[in-house]
């Protein structure tokens, strides 16, 4: 062999090896290196909550850091559309809810995300009853009360909601549509300061979570008057359902998932579901989530939150169309 047929063929041998080597860095156990989860809202919500559990568990049973990111705004579409274009390598999680993966879908004409061609379905984690709040200084103590006051004084009319085309909006607009009241909604960036602004009386009432309630309930500073869901809530058992209370047909719940960018290799999303099902079942997540936030755990496979998702896309395009809720 020559010299230089020699040194060509050392050269291309080279050249296959390093063409070799991304391929080798690409299948290092995953995960290598530290989780971005985005919660697409402001800290203290129901999403953060669960959010910051998951990657709490997450990081002990991965060996990496699982780390929060909060990227609030238009119902959980700033942070969806963030995480819809993000690599798909595992790297990158996101806390969906029903507001980013059904009711966004019919409430905005240009979305800038698919919730089901740009997102891979991880799990179901829960099921999360609305309630219904109101502020201590309305003086009122049930449903019917605060149906009275909203008739007799126009200056009462309104509403609070995390935001605009959220389940929490949605709701009020549903309770607005089934008393035959005309209600005016404002919406906040976020549960926290929705609350902040009911408990001093001014917005007079809001629906939300019993999650971001609990401790504002606990100090006297809001009131829970029913629950939005058929059931009653196993955390407070005292309270009414609204159909018990009197708003025939009211029945709505609110749900929290976890899924990954389209494309994310399904080993990582098999291995995120069943270490995130395990998780929920360890006594002192189900204790949190359950005993003192009132949440409905569900931990689904992957294929179950698709077909959830499915059901609910319908269901919610047609309450957004009756309701004539938009945006802003």
């Amino acid at each position: 062999m020559t010299i230089q047929r020699r040194t060509a063929l050392q050269a291309l041998g080279s050249m296959g090896l390093a063409a070799a080597l991304p391929s080798v860095a690409q299948d290092a156990p995953w995960p290598s290196k530290p989780v971005s989860y985005i919660v697409p809202f402001t800290p203290g919500g129901s999403t953060d909550v669960i959010g910051r559990t998951l990657c709490e568990k997450l990081q002990t049973a991965l060996g990496q850091p699982f780390v929060v990111d909060n990227k609030p705004g238009a119902a959980g579409a700033v942070g969806a559309a963030y995480v819809a274009k993000a690599k798909p390598d595992g790297y990158t999680l996101f806390g969906g809810t029903i507001s980013t993966h059904a009711i966004n879908a019919s409430l905005y004409k240009n979305l800038p995300y698919d919730p089901v061609k740009d997102f891979e379905p991880v799990a179901l984690i829960a099921m999360l009853p609305n309630v219904l709040i109101v502020s201590p200084t309305l003086g009122v103590n049930t449903v019917q009360e605060l149906i009275a006051l909203l008739k007799k004084d126009p200056s009462k009319r309104s509403f609070a909601s995390s935001g605009a085309g959220t389940s929490t909006h949605l709701a009020g607009e549903m309770f607005a549509d089934l008393i035959g009241v005309p209600l005016t909604h404002i919406p906040y960036k976020g549960t926290p300061p929705a609350m902040i602004d009911v408990s001093s009386g001014q917005v007079p009432f809001m629906f939300d979570q019993m999650t971001a309630a609990v401790s504002l309930v606990q100090a006297g500073k809001l009131k829970v008057i029913a629950v939005t869901t058929g059931k009653r809530m196993a955390l407070a058992p005292q309270l009414p359902t609204m159909m018990e209370a009197g708003v025939p047909q009211f029945e709505m719940a609110s749900w929290q998932a976890v899924y990954a960018p389209k494309g994310t290799p399904k080993p990582i999303v098999q291995r995120l579901n069943a270490e995130i099902r395990k998780i929920l079942a360890m006594p002192d997540v189900k204790d949190k989530l359950v005993n003192n936030l009132g949440m409905e755990i569900v931990g689904s496979t992957p294929e179950e939150l698709a077909a959830h998702m499915a059901r609910e896309i319908p269901r919610w395009a047609e309450l957004v169309k009756k309701s004539g809720a938009t945006p802003g």
